[in-house]
């Protein structure tokens, strides 16, 4: 059988993470992907949905916080026991 070569741009860590997912299936990164490409010639397009999550508010509102903190927005809290983060949880 003729095959040919397809190079792509990807991160490692989702290299990597993708290598071990589809190796637990016993496929390779190749496999994977011409599976990919045979069931979307298939079904004619994207075999699976494309969409936006979403997010109820609370987990919105979540989301934007630790983005705030993780650009130095807001600060981040931190405690000196796991009690002292307990007794702050029930206070919430």
């Amino acid at each position: 059988m003729k095959t040919d070569t397809l190079s792509m741009r990807i991160d490692p860590e989702v290299k990597t993470q993708a290598e071990e997912t589809f190796g637990s299936f016993g496929l390779s990164l190749s496999d994977a992907v011409n599976i990919f490409f045979h069931k979307a010639i298939m079904v004619g397009g994207m075999p699976f949905k494309i969409r936006q999550p979403r997010y109820n508010a609370e987990t919105e509102a979540a989301i934007k916080e630790g983005r705030a903190i993780l650009a130095g927005a807001i600060p981040s809290k931190s405690y000196a026991s796991f009690s002292e983060l307990l007794a702050d949880l029930e206070n919430d």
